[in-house]
């Protein structure tokens, strides 16, 4: 009963992060469960219900069906309405009941792709897992078979490559300056605001942001991501989609997220990237710890503030206030988190009870209002609302944390 819940709410699950990736790229999502899934989609974890369309449906799976084995049903509802939506893919994600029943979602995915001639694919999720992981391997599955590849680096009439001859006018360009920020969705950075004003900060940099994952663009925008120079992978949600993308197509990337002052050292990581591109500088930074440079510098003395969130956005936030402030701080990260994403005095979390006892002996504390009730009660407590953990509860308030990517 260690990873119980029994005063804070869990965080929002994998079945949800797939709905919140994919939401805005004209794709029908289909979650195979009875209506429990949806409905916490629904009213929970999505804000954009409002303000824009998206073909999200739930199967509807019955007893029986589930009991039966019954999957033709549920592939003749999927193709109907792909008939009638014509959406420009079909993704299916599992729950907890499929799981158990041992469905064989690629199996389907390929007979709806077969007989509908729509990509389809399937996020082997199954409700027991955290946004992190479901939204990594939605984005990832829209790398691997949407983006298109450039297969030569140029700029201007010539190649960055020395030894490489002229290229013709039928060659494809990768634009000087560009990247394509990887892991945004709501769940970790709210309104579409929020995204738009760290793309501002990039552009005041020099930077051109050529494609979001996945928050303001296309899914037509999204396959013109080969054309940048790096990626930026803003959340661990980007990190798979960033792995992908330098498999397939070469290009390298940077983690961290644009916060305060801790951009120029980003900005730093992203030339030296680039640099590398020309080869001007050998390439010096290999593993994923090594390429997220919020972790280079962070003081190691023992933590005077403790923030709790995603790794990512954390450890950068957290990078910002130790070289404002020059004081030490823990990141607890209670997501699944992929190794090299820490400092050394992060931690992870499994469970309330795990948090409350790291939690015992902290004095300034950064996290979800949600947190409170298992803070120390002499702790100094800021409230930074984080909407995969409480919702649209404080959502009417979360404009004013928009200055943290300003």
């Amino acid at each position: 009963m260690r990873q119980s819940y029994k005063i804070i709410p869990v965080y929002t699950a994998d079945v949800s992060g797939v709905c919140s990736a994919l939401y805005e790229l004209g794709g029908m999502v289909v979650m195979h469960d009875p209506s429990g899934c949806n409905s916490t989609y629904n009213t929970h974890d999505e804000i954009r219900w409002y303000d824009k369309d998206s073909l999200i449906y739930i199967s509807g799976l019955s007893e029986i069906d589930a009991v039966m084995g019954n999957d033709a049903k549920f592939i003749n509802d999927i193709e109907e309405a792909a008939r009638e939506l014509k959406p420009e893919f079909i993704a299916l994600a599992g729950s907890p009941i499929p799981f158990m029943n041992g469905t064989d979602f690629p199996a389907i995915a390929q007979v709806i792709q077969t007989e509908t001639g729509i990509p389809s694919f399937a996020i082997p999720t199954n409700g027991m897992h955290d946004y992190t992981y479901g939204a990594g391997l939605a984005l990832a599955e829209i790398a691997e078979r949407f983006v298109r590849k450039t297969e030569i680096v140029v700029t201007e009439e010539k190649s960055f490559f020395r030894d490489e001859s002229p290229l013709s006018a039928e060659t494809e360009r990768i634009h000087f300056h560009t990247l394509n920020i990887l892991g945004a969705t709501p769940l970790d950075f709210g309104p579409q605001q929020n995204v738009d004003a760290m793309k501002q900060r990039l552009k005041e940099y020099g930077w051109e942001v050529l494609s979001t994952w996945a928050m303001g663009d296309s899914l037509e925008d999204l396959s013109h991501a080969g054309d940048a120079e790096v990626n930026l992978v803003v959340s661990s949600v980007g990190l798979p989609t960033a792995r992908v993308l330098e498999e397939k197509i070469g290009t390298s990337y940077v983690i961290g997220t644009p916060i305060g002052g801790f951009i120029e050292e980003l900005i730093q990581a992203l030339n030296e990237k680039i640099q590398y591109k020309n080869r001007q500088l050998p390439e010096k930074q290999t593993d994923t710890k090594q390429k997220a440079p919020y972790l280079q510098k962070r003081l190691q003395s023992p933590p005077e503030i403790t923030i709790i969130g995603e790794a990512v956005t954390m450890g950068s936030l957290a990078a910002s206030i130790e070289k404002k402030y020059h004081r030490a701080v823990r990141v607890i990260c209670p997501l699944e988190t992929q190794e090299g994403l820490l400092g050394e005095n992060d931690c992870t979390a499994r469970g309330e009870e795990e948090m409350e006892e790291l939690l015992k002996d902290a004095g300034i504390i950064l996290a979800d209002p949600l947190y409170r009730p298992i803070c120390p009660k002499n702790a100094r407590f800021y409230e930074l609302p984080h909407i995969a953990f409480s919702g649209r509860i404080f959502l009417k308030d979360i404009e004013k944390y928009k200055k943290i990517y300003c």
